[in-house]
């Protein structure tokens, strides 16, 4: 027998087949409504414009079920308005994404020796995305802000940039212990920007950091060699 959709609270089973679709859905039911004796209870616990009611929102993703995500002011004079898509709702959805996790870049590479300078650098991420939020086009860019090193011996470094490769030393460290096996490796922080449907760009006041894999370095002391 075919499955039926699980009803968002307040709608009718309409005895469909579960959504399989590319896009997701969304639906509004409203929280409170005005003028069956909760007036007094909608004006205090949740404010919206005059002649609007504010509405529950419920989302639903491919083959998914019914979830919650939020409320909107909706009804009225602007009943056909669309629903505002605020910085919290983008936040939300942006922490659902998997943004990048970058690979640290060690030289020497494997091992190195204690006392010297060994050098660090990634290569900078970059990511666009493309989002759907109550209905409405989100293009989200993820900068990053700031990197911060783990260099595995328990010291950390924060940096603007992401470093350079040898010959460059933009990025060392010094380890002072031989005989050590680190784990190196970088945080990225990145700063959120978005636009809807085209509109400005905005940016985010909370940041979002990702943790990179860590790679393995063990530490030896250089041995002084006799030449003749």
């Amino acid at each position: 027998m075919d499955d039926e959709i699980k009803p968002a609270p307040g709608e009718s089973n309409t005895g469909q087949k579960p959504h399989t679709g590319g896009k997701t859905e969304f639906r509004y039911t409203p929280t409170c409504t005005p003028g069956d004796g909760t007036d007094t209870t909608c004006s205090v616990a949740y404010t919206c414009p005059p002649d609007q009611v504010r509405y529950n929102v419920w989302r639903r993703e491919p083959g998914g079920e019914w979830q919650p995500s939020g409320t909107v002011c909706r009804g009225g004079s602007d009943a056909a308005e669309t629903p505002v898509v605020t910085a919290a709702d983008v936040l939300r959805e942006v922490r659902r994404l998997p943004l990048p996790r970058v690979a640290i870049s060690i030289q020497p590479a494997g091992r190195t020796l204690v006392n010297l300078d060994t050098v660090f650098s990634t290569t900078p991420p970059t990511f666009d995305h493309t989002i759907t939020i109550l209905e409405q086009r989100v293009d989200v860019t993820a900068t990053p802000r700031s990197y911060t090193w783990h260099y595995g011996d328990g010291s950390t470094e924060t940096t603007d940039g992401p470093g350079r490769p040898y010959p460059a030393t933009d990025i060392t460290h010094r380890y002072t212990d031989a005989g050590q096996t680190v784990r190196p490796r970088v945080s990225v922080t990145f700063t959120i920007s978005y636009s809807v449907d085209g509109g400005p760009t905005e940016t985010l006041d909370e940041t979002i950091t990702t943790d990179g894999p860590a790679e393995t370095l063990t530490t030896h002391e250089a041995v002084p060699v006799l030449t003749g």
